[in-house]
């Protein structure tokens, strides 16, 4: 090693994952460097003690890091809104206090320069246009409580506390290995109930990335279901009795199958069932690991692999070991040793594998798996009946979501094969066409085999996976899959999961090679969802001539029916052009799903970017592993799943727990109550500081400008501190519409908060004339109710100071009759809340205009006795009542009106639930999620191709191992035979 003295030569550092080119110059020879030669960052190897590597990028050079995203510093649609909002008050203060300070002037200059007698002018005010100059400032001081100074104080309360919800939320606790859901960020909670594009990743978000043999056909015959005495077909659950496979020392203790009739076929030395297990243990490129007799360890390229020939481990049929040129498998207790003659390995065009074998007698066979749409094209023509059989048992499997495989064998002509295997060898060592010539080769053997039967693998889903995206489906939430899979493993896991379905009018596929190409299969794709969306007088058509690009906002377009799209990687890469990425939005933005396989990291930040910077809604991406990073630092809301892959999606989440299904929960809970408090909390805070500001206003009018406060001062330190400042948090903590329940029922309830109904900048429009018209009755009633008014023994209450403590008691009880009506979940702290601020403002009320305080506090309490004498009068009270008539009357009316002739979605689910509730829902059916379905081959091993020639080498044995030494190692002990077979 010291003496290595190459060069490399290489393309500079780029973020494509699937793409090297580089020479080593070594002793003056050059050897090419390919993709295949290189490890990325991260990656493990195995069955390898040790190996001579050379590092070529490194830090932030490498095609990881140059595929990371960067922190971006996340803030909520509603956080923007309130900034403009607070400069739109701002501008309305300076208004205000505008129109005061010239009515100052006008006042000052008309009557106040004659009146100096009673109300001389301030020292150094010698003018009326001076004196209107100071008024405007003592009327921003003292107006300047329609500014939300305490707002932002309070959303972060109301954030904190909502996000203790999702900490706490044992419906969200995963006990397996003790994860609770994890609210990382306080300042995102109401954006979770208005997502409207989710982006997932696949493996270890949506599966759990195990595969696990379910069924299988041999020779016409379905197995893999169980059936009563009855002959009624069973669901399998917790109960069901499994397969004892207690007669196999080699079996795997975690493998479970529970049909038991296949285990006697095999007892029973069924020859079909033989050789299928033969088959199955036989033709693969597993490589296996046994640190101890007896315990195996399969390292499969795929999981499919493993399944497969896991299952066939423990019918009887146990791959043992393997050398470059021999597979020891132990059958039925057996030791068998199979020469290796040669692989025919897979690839994404043949979609199938096969193994030439010798067996110990000496017979020469092929066999082979792979997709049904291919192998069907190879059968020999003896075998259409069983086909036809075989072919309604693949229907079956694949309307359950399994992933689908059919098996097949031929026998060989040892002078056939020796011809076949010498022009084998010429075309693998030409120069030039060598794929082609070793392809004509691989189907010319492959012709007229005979049919065994198929297998049915389950990729196991996440629990409650298929569910819950059909539950935010219906919360009209759009579900778009990025993932490093190939087309047709993210195909098969899109028809699992419920995205795709066969009642779709068609599912578009991707797949250009060129920008061209994708541009027309984008097109066509368009033309078939929406054929007016190519014409001219189309209104998104209008907004894109009168727009620049970069101002382009797509409004939700409506297809002609549900399509599904999936595009790979390629083709994405030319997509996300600047020439494309508009027509990619459009057509993709049409469909119910959209799935991207063969996606690097850096593309999935892409197209969670281009959503965002195109279309006016907001997008959770949700992943588990390092490689989603990217698009979790990019969308708006990032959720990291604690799965297999380690911490680093979770570290740069937002919100994390461990199980894909309680995102809807998330979302529709947790979300939707969130965005529904903040709203409602936004609403009445700005309601209740116009309605006791702008009483400053009106009475500017009948106090000739001179900036006297309505209130008393303790009041209106008071107001926002201590009266009104519980009642609102106990709402925005605690409200909710319908129960969680309720919102898990009813996913329609989501759909208001993607589309910003609960405030927006009508709302706040609304909330302020809510406010002026409050702030009107809340004036001129107690103002009519005081003027020249006596009391009952006679005396005159017509004084400032009574006046001044009807207004402000008014107001109170006002605000406080608003937030009830706003309130639509009473609990024991909302009711302490509301009648301990009323309790406490008359207690505190009665006490500072007591005769004690004033003796004490003389300067500080000048209401002496006001409260005693003003609230004691019958004609007080009734003006009080008429003031929270007037002012509650006109909202009251309007809602309901509003609810009876024009009743939103919201409001009509609403009315189902109220009607629901009065009889209890019947208890949800537990069936098996069934559903039609095409085939879908599940011979999905790998992202590139197979690992046969690197078997056949022998570069990736242990030289160690006993059974690379000797091939024969497989003890044929009494321990290993099963007895009476």
């Amino acid at each position: 090693l010291p003496s290595f003295t190459g060069e490399i030569r290489c393309e500079a550092p780029n973020n494509k994952l699937d793409k090297f080119t580089g020479t080593l110059t070594l002793r003056g020879e050059k050897y090419a460097l390919d993709n295949e030669k290189m490890l990325l960052r991260g990656c493990t190897i195995r069955n390898t003690e040790w190996c001579f590597g050379l590092v070529i990028y490194a830090g932030p050079d490498t095609k990881l890091m140059q595929n990371s995203g960067k922190t971006t510093f996340k803030r909520t649609s509603i956080d923007r809104l309130m900034n403009v909002l607070v400069l739109v008050i701002f501008a309305f203060l300076a208004l205000m206090c505008l129109i005061l300070a010239i009515g100052n002037g006008i006042w000052e200059h008309d009557k106040g320069y004659y009146f100096q007698v009673y109300l001389p002018w301030a020292e150094g005010v010698n003018s009326a246009s001076y004196s209107g100059f100071l008024m405007f400032w003592s009327y921003v001081i003292i107006l300047n409580t329609v500014v939300p100074i305490s707002l932002y104080v309070s959303v972060e309360i109301i954030r904190l506390g909502n996000s203790f919800y999702i900490d706490w939320d044992r419906k969200m606790y995963y006990p397996l290995n003790d994860t609770p859901a994890q609210a990382r960020t306080t300042t995102l909670n109401e954006e979770l109930g208005q997502i409207k594009y989710i982006f997932s990743d696949k493996t270890g978000t949506l599966t759990q990335n195990i595969m696990c043999f379910n069924k299988c056909s041999i020779n016409g015959k379905s197995y893999g279901d169980v059936y009563d005495m009855s002959g009624q077909r069973i669901e399998v659950n917790e109960n069901t009795e499994k397969v004892d496979f207690s007669y196999n020392p080699l079996a795997d203790p975690k493998f479970a199958f529970y049909d038991h009739s296949l285990v006697e076929a095999v007892k029973l030395n069924d020859v079909p069932t033989h050789r299928f297990f033969r088959l199955l243990s036989l033709c693969h490129t597993v490589m296996p690991e046994e640190k101890k007799e007896g315990n195996l360890v399969y390292q499969a390229q795929s999981p499919d692999e493993g399944a497969l020939v896991t299952a066939a481990r423990n019918f009887g049929f146990v791959f043992r070991a393997r050398t470059p040129e021999t597979i020891t498998v132990v059958e039925m207790g057996e030791t068998k040793i199979y020469k290796l003659l040669t692989i025919l390995d897979f690839n994404n065009v043949r979609k199938r594998m096969s193994v030439i074998v010798r067996s110990p007698e000496g017979d020469l066979t092929l066999y082979c798996k792979g997709a049904d749409t291919i192998l069907y094209e190879l059968l020999h023509p003896s075998c259409n009946f069983l086909k036809g059989e075989t072919t309604e048992h693949l229907n079956e499997f694949a309307g359950e979501g399994l992933r689908t495989l059919v098996v097949a064998y031929k026998s060989l002509e040892e002078d056939y094969f020796q011809d076949w295997i010498r022009r084998h060898h010429e075309a693998s060592t030409a120069l030039e066409g060598r794929e082609e010539k070793l392809s004509e080769l691989y189907e010319e053997i492959e012709k007229d085999l005979m049919l065994l039967g198929a297998t049915a693998i389950e990729d196991k889903l996440q629990d409650g996976v298929p569910q819950t995206i059909e539950t935010l489906a219906k919360a009209n939430i759009k579900i778009w899959v990025l993932t490093g899979d190939k087309q047709e493993t993210a195909m098969n896991i899109g028809y699992s999961c419920n995205l795709l379905n066969d009642d779709m009018e068609d599912v578009f596929i991707i797949e250009g090679s060129t920008s061209d190409d994708v541009l027309n299969e984008l097109r066509n794709a368009r033309k078939k969802m929406k054929p007016d969306s190519f014409l001219d007088s189309d209104e998104v058509n209008i907004q894109f001539e009168k727009s620049s690009k970069n101002e382009i906002i797509i409004p939700d377009e409506q297809a002609n029916g549900v399509y599904g799209l999936v595009i790979t990687g390629h083709s994405l890469a030319y997509a996300l052009e600047g020439n494309l990425e508009l027509e990619l939005v459009r057509t993709a933005c049409m469909c119910k799903v959209v799935i991207c396989c063969r996606v690097t990291p850096l593309q999935k930040a892409q197209v969670v970017e281009l959503v965002k910077k195109y279309k006016k809604a907001v997008t959770l991406a949700i992943g588990d592993g390092a490689n989603d990073v990217s698009m979790i630092k990019t969308a708006h809301i990032g959720v990291g799943i604690s799965g297999q892959e380690g911490m680093q999606a979770v570290l740069s989440s937002d919100f994390s727990f461990a199980q894909f299904r309680y995102l809807q929960r998330l979302l529709l809970v947790h979300g939707r109550w969130s965005y529904i408090r903040m709203c409602k909390f936004l609403k009445y805070f700005f309601y209740k500081n116009f309605a006791f500001t702008l009483v400053h206003f009106w009475y500017g009018f009948f106090s000739g400008f001179s900036a006297q406060t309505v209130y008393d001062e303790w009041f209106i330190t008071l107001y926002n501190l201590v009266y009104t400042s519980l009642p609102v948090l106990g709402m925005s903590l605690f409200d909710q519409d319908v129960d969680d329940r309720w919102s898990m029922l009813f996913p329609q309830l989501y759909v208001p908060g993607q589309q910003n109904l609960y405030f927006n900048k009508v709302v706040f429009i609304k909330c302020m004339l809510q406010g002026i018209y409050s702030s009107l009755i809340l004036f001129f009633i107690p103002y009519g109710a005081m003027y020249n008014t006596m009391r009952s023994d006679g005396k005159a209450i017509a004084d400032y100071q009574s006046f001044a403590l009807m207004a402000q008691t008014c107001l109170l009880i006002v605000v406080s009759v608003q937030i009830g009506l706003d309130t639509s979940y009473w609990t024991v702290v909302n009711q302490f809340f509301i009648w301990g601020s009323l309790s406490v403002y008359f207690a505190i009320t009665f006490t500072m205009y007591s005769d004690g305080m004033y003796l004490i506090f003389t300067a500080s309490f000048p209401f002496i006795g006001t409260a005693r004498n003003t609230l004691s009068q019958p004609n007080v009270w009734l003006a009080i009542f008429l003031s929270i008539t007037l002012c509650v009357l006109p909202v009251v009316g309007f809602r309901f009106l509003k609810a009876q002739l024009k009743p939103t979605p919201s409001d009509k689910v609403l009315l189902k639930i109220k009607e629901a509730k009065k009889w209890p829902p019947p208890p949800s059916p537990k069936r098996r999620l069934r559903r039609t379905s095409t085939r879908r081959s599940g011979y999905a091993f790998s992202h590139q191709h197979g690992f046969g020639a690197l078997i056949m080498s022998g570069r990736n044995m242990r030289p160690k191992s006993p059974f690379a030494t000797t091939g024969t190692f497989s003890p044929n002990s009494d321990k290993y035979k099963h007895k009476g077979l």
